[in-house]
C-alpha cells in the first residue's frame, strides 16, 4: 500500500504537509514508514507517586486532571494550568508555557499519564511542561514503556512517529527477510520483522540491544558479501597467461644487489604477492605500509619476476611527481640487479636479466613520445610502464599485461579498476602508505587480500616532532636558519594557496612564502602548489633536489612520495586542521637521510597547542598507533579517504568492532561458498 492513501484515511487525521514532509525524507510506502527506526530509546516504564519521585528527576507519574485553565501573562504569552492528583492521592500542579492547544486536548476528570521534571517552586511542587498521555484501553504510546526517541523533520516530529508507528503495528509481520536463513540459525539473530517490532515496541533494553546487533551483522555482512562478489567477478576470468611462477633465485639476487637487508615483513610480503601469481586467476592484493617501510622494494621484486617471465608491468600513482620519482628509483634498482646478475652469470651459475625497457607516461608527455609509448606497450617491447590517469586511457593496449600495481589506492576509484579489466585482467596490487587499522582495511577494501609492512629497513632515526604555540615561533625558526647554516633543506605547509576571507586566520602558501623572504633574506625559497603546471612543478622539485632552494613552502602535494635526503625539517602550518594520518604522511617527508630531522607542529591558537591528538604525533612514530588514535577520536570517515568505497556513514561504527567483522566476513564466504584466502583478523 501506497503510504500517502494511508495517510488521507480518517485514522491518521494528516494532511498534505506531512505527506511533502515525509516525501522529503524519502517516506513513500508504509514499509519505509516503518524502517524508519528510533536513534535512542528512553526508559519511562517504572510508574511512580509523587510522594516517591525525587524533586529534580524527570518522573513518569499515573494519575487524574482537574481545574484546567489558561491565563494570559504578561507579553503576551499563555500559561495552562492544571490540578494532577495521582493514584495515592497527592497533588501538584502541572503547568504548560505558550501551549494553548493543551486546553483543548484534555478536560477536566482525564485519566492521564503525565512524563516530566518535578520542580519544587516556592512552595509548590510543580510538573514543568509535561508530556502527556490520556489513558485508554489501548497501550500506553509515549510513557510507561521504553519510549523511542526519532530523528525529527521538519513536521515530522518524534511525538507524531510514535502515533504512527503504533497504528502500523500490525504491517510489521509482513516486512520481508532479507538476510539467508542459514546465516539467520548459525549467528542466532532476530529475524528482520522481529528486529523491527523490538525497535519500536521494546519490552526491555536487552530486546533493544539484540535487535541493534542485528542490523549491525546485517550491515556489516552486506558490505562483506559485496567486496567478496566483487574479489570473485575480478578473479572470474581464468587465464592460463598470469600464471608467473616465481623464481626464487632471482629474488635472492636482488636482496644481495641491495645496500642493505629487506625486513621480514618485507620478504613476506614478496612472498605473499609471487604466491598469489602463481595462480591463473588475476591477484587482488593491498600492501599497506607506513611511511618508509618499504613498499617500492616490494614492488621492484614483483616486477622482476614479472620481467623473468616476459610479462608487462604498469605502475599507476595519482601524481606526475611521483611518477617521475618512482621512475628514477625503479629503473636504478633494476638497473643494479641486472649489473649483479650479469657480473655473478658466469661463475655462480645464475640466468641473467633483460635490461628492462621501462616508459613514463602522463598528461605532460609530448605526443609524439606517448605514441611511440603505447606502440610499444602494444607490441611488447615496452616492458614496464610508470605513469598517472594517462595509463588507462582507451588507446593504451598492451600485449601481455600480466601485473598492475596502485600506488595510492585509496585516490583511485571502482570505474579505473573496471577500465583495467579491459586491459586483460591483471594481477592486481594496490599499495598505500596511510596506515589502516586491519578491521578497516578488511572492510573498505574487503575485496584485497592484504599483505602489511610493520618494520622499516635500515637504521632510519626517529624524527623529532613537537607541537609550536605561536609565541614560541621564533625560537624555532632561529633553529631553523642555524640548519640550513648547516645545509639542511626546509619544508613548510601550509593548507591554503591564497588568502581566504573566510578563512583569515589560516596560513596561505603565497602569503607565508613573502613573509618567509623578508624574515630569511639570505635564503632561496619556492613555492609549489597543485595549481602550478607539471613542467613548473618537476621544476619546482628538480631545483630542491639539487640545492638551488633551501626552503620549499607547499601545500600538501607534497603529502605522498617525495623523496629528498638533505631535506631534514619539515613545519606544518595550522596543524590541527590536519588529521593525524596526513600529519603522518607529511612527517614522512623527512627523515630519508642520515643527519637527525624535525618536524614541528605549528597550531593558530595557544589552546590549540595542548589538543591530546596533536600531543600524540609528539609521543608516538608508528602510522598504525596514530591511525588506530584517529580512528577513535574522529570516526572514520575522510579519515582514509573511504567515502568513495560506498560504505553508508551511519554504518562506520560497525568498523571499529573485530569481532563482528570476522563474524561477518565468515558468514559471507560460507554463504558464497568462498575459501577464505587469510584468517579474518589473524
Amino acid at each position: 500500500m501506497q503510504l500517502e492513501s494511508l495517510l488521507t484515511a480518517p485514522l491518521l487525521r494528516t494532511t498534505k504537509d506531512f505527506i511533502e514532509a515525509l516525501e522529503q525524507m524519502q517516506i513513500r510506502t508504509v514499509e519505509d514508514l516503518l524502517l524508519y527506526l528510533p536513534r535512542a530509546h528512553e526508559d519511562l516504564s517504572q510508574m511512580q507517586t509523587i510522594a516517591t519521585a525525587a524533586v529534580g528527576e524527570k518522573v513518569t507519574i499515573r494519575g487524574g486532571v482537574h481545574q484546567i485553565k489558561m491565563v494570559r501573562i504578561r507579553g503576551g504569552k499563555q500559561i495552562v494550568t492544571a490540578q494532577f492528583t495521582d493514584t495515592d492521592g497527592a497533588t501538584a500542579e502541572a503547568v504548560w508555557f505558550n501551549q494553548p492547544h493543551i486546553k483543548r486536548m484534555i478536560a477536566d476528570g482525564d485519566e492521564v499519564v503525565l512524563t516530566g521534571k518535578l520542580v519544587l517552586n516556592g512552595r509548590k511542587i510543580q510538573l514543568q511542561s509535561p508530556v502527556f498521555e490520556k489513558q485508554t484501553a489501548k497501550p500506553l504510546v509515549h510513557s510507561g514503556r521504553l519510549v523511542p526517541i526519532y530523528p525529527q523533520h521538519g513536521r515530522i516530529n518524534t511525538r507524531w512517529l510514535r502515533e504512527k508507528m503504533s497504528l502500523l503495528k500490525p504491517a510489521i509481520a509482513q516486512i520481508l527477510e532479507t538476510l539467508p536463513k542459514e546465516v539467520l540459525k548459525d549467528e542466532k539473530l532476530l529475524s528482520r520483522s522481529e528486529t523491527i517490532s523490538s525497535l519500536h515496541f521494546p519490552d526491555d533494553p536487552a530486546e533493544v540491544e539484540k535487535a541493534m546487533e542485528r542490523l549491525a551483522f546485517e550491515r556489516m555482512y552486506d558490505l562483506q558479501r559485496s567486496a567478496l562478489e566483487r574479489k570473485r567477478d575480478w578473479q572470474a576470468a581464468v587465464q592460463e597467461r598470469l600464471r608467473t611462477p616465481m623464481d626464487v633465485e632471482l629474488i635472492r639476487s636482488l636482496f644481495k644487489s641491495l645496500k642493505f637487508t629487506p625486513t621480514s615483513s618485507q620478504k613476506i610480503a614478496i612472498y605473499e604477492i609471487l604466491r598469489d601469481m602463481e595462480k591463473e586467476v588475476p591477484m587482488s592484493r593491498l600492501l599497506e605500509g607506513d611511511v618508509g617501510s618499504g613498499k617500492t622494494l616490494v614492488a621492484v621484486a614483483v616486477m622482476a619476476n614479472v620481467l623473468r617471465h616476459h610479462g608487462q608491468t604498469a605502475l599507476m600513482v595519482p601524481t606526475e611527481v611521483l611518477a617521475r620519482q618512482h621512475a628514477a628509483g625503479i629503473s636504478r634498482l633494476l638497473l643494479n640487479l641486472h649489473t649483479y646478475l650479469h657480473e655473478k652469470a658466469a661463475t655462480q651459475n645464475l640466468a641473467s636479466l633483460p635490461l628492462p625497457r621501462l616508459a613514463l607516461l602522463t598528461g605532460s608527455t609530448p605526443k609524439s613520445e606517448a605514441e611511440a609509448i603505447r606502440s610499444g606497450l602494444a607490441s611488447g617491447t615496452v616492458d614496464i610502464v610508470i605513469g598517472t590517469h594517462a595509463l588507462i586511457e582507451e588507446k593504451v593496449t598492451f600485449r601481455d599485461l600480466r601485473l598492475v600495481i596502485v600506488d595510492e589506492q585509496h585516490r583511485f576509484g571502482v570505474m579505473q579498476r573496471k577500465k583495467l579489466r579491459e586491459k586483460g585482467s591483471p594481477h592486481f596490487l594496490s599499495m598505500t602508505a596511510t596506515p589502516i587499522p586491519r578491521t578497516l582495511a578488511l572492510t573498505a577494501y574487503g575485496d584485497h587480500d592484504l599483505s602489511v609492512l610493520l618494520e622499516k629497513p635500515g637504521r632510519r632515526q626517529p624524527i623529532h616532532t613537537k607541537v609550536v604555540a605561536p609565541g614560541d615561533r621564533i625560537t624555532v625558526e632561529r633553529f631553523i636558519d642555524h640548519q640550513i647554516d648547516e645545509g639542511r633543506q626546509v619544508f613548510v605547509i601550509c593548507p591554503l594557496i591564497q588568502e581566504s576571507t573566510e578563512l583569515a586566520e589560516v596560513k596561505n602558501v603565497q602569503a607565508e612564502a613573502k613573509r618567509l623572504a623578508a624574515e630569511f633574506p639570505r635564503r632561496r625559497i619556492a613555492l609549489l602548489h597543485g595549481k602550478l603546471s607539471s613542467e613548473d612543478k618537476q621544476r619546482i622539485m628538480q631545483d630542491f633536489r639539487d640545492l638551488r632552494s633551501e626552503i620549499l613552502v607547499s601545500t600538501s602535494v607534497i603529502e605522498v612520495g617525495i623523496d629528498i635526503p638533505n631535506a631534514t625539517i619539515i613545519i606544518i602550518e595550522g596543524s590541527e586542521r590536519f588529521g593525524l594520518a596526513q600529519l603522518h604522511q607529511l612527517r614522512g617527508r623527512v627523515g630519508r637521510g642520515d643527519e637527525k630531522s624535525h618536524c614541528f607542529l605549528f597550531t593558530t591558537s595557544q589552546e590549540q597547542a595542548h589538543s591530546p591528538r596533536l600531543k600524540a604525533m609528539e609521543k608516538h612514530d608508528s602510522g598504525f598507533m596514530l591511525a588506530e588514535i584517529d580512528l577513535k577520536l574522529r570516526g572514520p570517515g575522510e579519515l582514509f579517504g573511504l567515502r568513495q568505497s560506498g560504505i553508508p556513514d551511519g554504518d562506520m561504527a560497525s568498523m571499529l568492532r573485530p569481532e563482528l567483522i570476522a563474524r561477518a566476513r565468515r558468514a559471507a564466504e560460507k554463504f558464497l561458498g568462498m575459501k577464505s584466502g587469510e584468517k579474518v583478523l589473524a
